[in-house]
């Protein structure tokens, strides 16, 4: 990975973390200040303050911490210290159960509010993805079993409307977990409709290890673009070659090129090999040596380039992509339909892990987060606004679930608290903190072990 490259991960990653700490926060901190609890200090980030100022009714202190996986809200509470006798009535342990309910998972919801406003907003100003137009299924693949065409694109899952690639491989994701068949109506480029049926229950937990749509034989066909130069980038191997926009790749050593598709494999696979390449440029035939540079894509994996893009063709682009938009009012309805639904797919999901149905290398660190935030913020902003959307339920709902020392945990105790009648015993709110910490423990642990694993294996 290039220098620059590891900076743009760890920007787009910081960036990420920053915002969904901050709301997660914010909800907490907002609704305290709604109940009248004093609050000490605002912190993103753990650890020693790298920065704290004193402002605010309360002289809160807000702090940016060293270590920057969390953060926290500290509220003035007599299991922490003392507390003036004026002030008893502000402490956060003096509150009613109702009132320290609505603190606690004001934050958790606080980020689900936020992907409903990134889904809202991405909604109506239009989301540009691509259209599921299908390749040719590999052989052995349920579409295989089933024929499905070439070039079709597919219009409905068992029912449910789908208009972009991202719509089909959600509705598809539910119906494996689900395990029952699905019905997917296609059209083809003559107005033909088929219906194909797929057995997706068939498929095992390593389907949802990878692309479902691929598990089931489902893949984008992608435009067959012309080997054309779009752009040549500065101080590349391209550029040390002169080569120049515009100019088109009839050969590499020989070989005829017909697609960018082929330029790029051999490109990539061709070490720091010299290649000849046979250019028209204009009316002009040439031929160029150029030597390629070996890089590190997202993950590690080493590939050769020469610093070249391809030829915007709009044509072609318009023909592979959707521009997907709708109304203030329905864009709020998808909005808050698409968070309801993520948030309840992850908690499938982790039921699955738990019951051993669903392999734990699904479970993913901050490595990974880092990379795929840097991966979207490459593909657009509004990729990256989905993604931030993706990355702030999954915290809301991991906030949630009954674990001594996350949000949920302390839930978990307000009801067991009205049920019995009284607060639970310091003792046992300890050996609740301590287990609490060991799954958090074993569950980071497994997060960086398949960090790791991805690394090593790219």
């Amino acid at each position: 990975m290039s220098f620059s490259g590891f900076f743009w991960i760890l920007g787009a990653f910081l960036l990420a973390l920053a915002v969904l700490i901050v709301v997660h926060e914010l909800g907490h901190f907002s609704v305290a200040r709604l109940c009248n609890v004093k609050i000490l200090r605002f912190s993103v980030g753990f650890g020693k303050p790298l920065w704290l100022r004193r402002f605010g009714r309360d002289d809160t202190e807000w702090a940016i911490s060293a270590f920057p996986l969390g953060g926290y809200v500290k509220m003035l509470d007599e299991r922490e210290g003392e507390v003036p006798a004026h002030e008893l009535d502000r402490a956060f342990n003096r509150q009613s159960v109702l009132k320290r309910s609505c603190i606690v998972v004001a934050g958790p919801l606080a980020n689900m509010l936020l992907a409903v406003a990134l889904y809202w907003f991405l909604f109506m100003s239009g989301v540009e993805e691509p259209r599921p137009i299908l390749a040719a299924p590999p052989a052995g693949t349920l579409a295989a079993e089933e024929k499905v065409g070439a070039g079709e694109t597919a219009r409905a899952v068992s029912g449910v409307p789908v208009a972009t690639w991202t719509e089909l491989r959600w509705e598809l994701l539910q119906h494996i977990l689900d395990r029952d068949a699905v019905t997917l109506e296609t059209i083809d480029a003559h107005g033909n409709i088929a219906t194909y049926h797929l057995e997706v229950g068939r498929l095992d937990s390593a389907a949802l290890e990878t692309d479902p749509l691929q598990a089931v034989g489902l893949r984008l066909m992608r435009p067959e673009l012309p080997p054309i130069l779009g752009e040549v980038q500065a101080g590349s191997p391209a550029a040390a070659a002169a080569l120049l926009p515009n100019d088109q790749i009839l050969a590499i050593d020989g070989q005829a090129i017909k697609t960018w598709q082929e330029l790029a494999l051999i490109i990539r696979a061709a070490g720091t090999r010299e290649l000849l390449l046979d250019v028209q440029r204009n009316a002009l035939k040439l031929q160029v040596k150029v030597v390629p540079e070996i890089v590190e894509e997202q993950g590690g994996k080493p590939v050769s380039r020469i610093g070249i893009a391809v030829r915007d063709d709009p044509e072609l682009r318009q023909s592979a992509l959707v521009t997907v938009r709708y109304g203030m009012g329905t864009s709020l309805r998808r909005a808050l339909a698409q968070t309801w639904e993520t948030s309840v797919l992850s908690l499938r999901m982790m039921g699955r892990m738990l019951m051993g149905e669903l392999s734990v290398k699904n479970i993913s660190g901050p490595v990974t987060i880092a990379d795929y935030a840097g991966q979207s913020a490459r593909m657009g902003s509004g990729h990256y606004l989905r993604f931030l959307a993706l990355i702030s339920i999954s915290l809301g709902v991991l906030n949630l679930l009954p674990i001594p020392v996350l949000d949920g945990g302390h839930l978990m105790y307000y009801l067991v608290e009205v049920i019995k009648g009284g607060p639970l015993s310091e003792r046992v709110m300890e050996i609740g903190q301590q287990i609490g910490l060991t799954l958090l423990a074993l569950l980071m642990a497994v997060a960086f072990y398949n960090d790791i694993n991805r690394l090593v294996s790219g």
